[in-house]
């Protein structure tokens, strides 16, 4: 959430925002309800001014007329204050919900573009592998390892829902174990987080005006939301706090199962296990100093890049431009990894730098070297969306008789070399 001073003085520059990330918002709507609202609270304080000087004249009046003439007159105060109250609470609510519907500033240095045809490829890292034999999806080696099973989760959960077996159950704590390794020594601290969260925590992060609430799995009875990231839960666990100067940056790296309804995908990656309603993932989050946010920003970046060049697994890095950036965020990249049954690569990080977007709705605070209270920034990042990194080990490493190598960093955790068929 933008502080409204700030649209105030910035009119063009939010306008232009908007324009350039493709979000529908009328900031004139804003402002003229902002100004009502400032008009309102105006005359409400003149009239308890009013009535405070006419309680001051009451007191020195011996003639009881003049009394009982401003006893009226102060009725008459309190019978439009309360009007203008009402209104004052409609405009307040009215206002708070406008400005909730506009996006983060992109950073400077954020290109300009549309939609994700704009993005720019930083760098590709990694040999892709060549294959002297006709390669399978994932879904094929899966279920021919005995590793997936979407036929039956489908007879009892519909679909984009899958079983995980043997190895690959393995291998998804194995990619934990690796992340929570790398990342305890760099100081993030492991967090399991929970997965439900309130209505207002959910809006707190902007996800419900980024993602739509259509995409949220709600539990309607108890006003509960089921997290789509981590990064819900984990920004908002700070909500309503003052950080010290000293305790920040504030890094955590949780582990969580995640839920999403895909409700825009309708026919996009049906089969397999690459988009899904409920999957697990390990998420950074950090809270940071202003100053220091964008290089925050790139230490994510490096960690996600790490994990891959551990994994072995050929990759690239793509800035998000203004059009096909998430609403909470000011600037973002996204890796890609080579997926070999596509011939393309397919997301599977993403990292957002959210500045004070998100501290802001959510009131979470630092005291900074002069004792002066500023918003944190707030930040986040994959380690690994499991199940789209276990798709691209087994579509990359994936062997002639139908096997598939272990990455060599996850074989001490596997204590195993290859999965071969049962």
């Amino acid at each position: 959430m933008l502080d409204i001073k700030f649209i105030r003085e910035n009119k063009d520059l939010i306008k232009n925002s908007c324009t350039n990330r493709q979000i529908d918002v009328d900031i004139d709507e804003i402002l003229d309800t902002d100004k009502r609202y400032r008009d309102n609270l105006k005359a409400i304080e003149g009239m308890s001014a009013q009535k405070n000087q006419a309680s001051k004249q009451i007191v020195q009046l011996k003639d009881e007329n003049e009394k009982k003439k401003i006893i009226l007159e102060m009725q008459e105060l309190d019978r439009n204050s309360d009007r203008l109250n009402v209104t004052l609470k409609e405009l307040s609510e009215k206002l708070n919900r406008l400005i909730s519907r506009v996006p983060n500033i992109p950073l400077a240095d954020v290109p300009i573009g549309k939609n994700d045809q704009d993005n720019i490829v930083l760098r590709e890292v990694g040999k892709k592998p060549s294959f002297n034999f006709t390669i399978k999806n994932h879904l094929e080696i899966g279920e021919g390892l005995d590793l997936i099973d979407v036929e039956r989760a489908a007879k009892i959960s519909g679909s984009r829902s899958n079983y995980l077996k043997n190895e690959a159950v393995m291998m998804e704590f194995a990619l934990a174990g690796l992340a929570f390794d790398i990342l305890t020594k760099k100081g993030f601290i492991p967090v399991i987080p929970p997965v439900m969260i309130k209505e207002e925590m959910a809006a707190g992060t902007g996800f419900l005006e980024s993602t739509d609430s259509k995409e949220a799995y709600i539990i309607p009875e108890d006003n509960l939301y089921l997290i789509g990231t981590s990064e819900q839960s984990l920004v908002a666990m700070h909500a309503r706090e003052v950080f010290e100067y000293k305790d920040l940056p504030k890094r955590y790296v949780a582990f969580s199962p995640c839920f999403r309804r895909e409700a825009g995908s309708y026919g996009r990656d049906t089969k397999g296990i690459l988009r899904v309603h409920q999957f697990d993932k390990m998420e950074m989050v950090i809270f940071s100093r202003q100053e220091e946010s964008q290089r925050e920003h790139q230490f994510i970046l490096s960690i996600e890049e790490r994990l891959m060049q551990l994994l072995k697994l050929p990759y690239r890095v793509v800035r998000i431009c203004t059009g096909d950036m998430g609403r909470p965020a000011a600037s973002q990249y996204d890796i890609e990894t080579w997926l070999p049954s596509e011939n393309r690569y397919r997301e599977t990080h993403s990292t957002s730098n959210c500045t004070d977007f998100q501290s802001r709705r959510l009131n979470i605070r630092y005291r900074d070297s002069a004792g002066q209270m500023q918003f944190a920034h707030t930040l986040n990042g994959t380690a690994f969306a499991i199940g789209r990194t276990i798709v691209a080990i087994l579509e990359n490493y994936q062997q002639k008789d139908g096997s598939v190598k272990i990455p060599t960093v996850l074989q001490k955790y596997l204590k195993l070399k290859v999965i071969k068929r049962h």
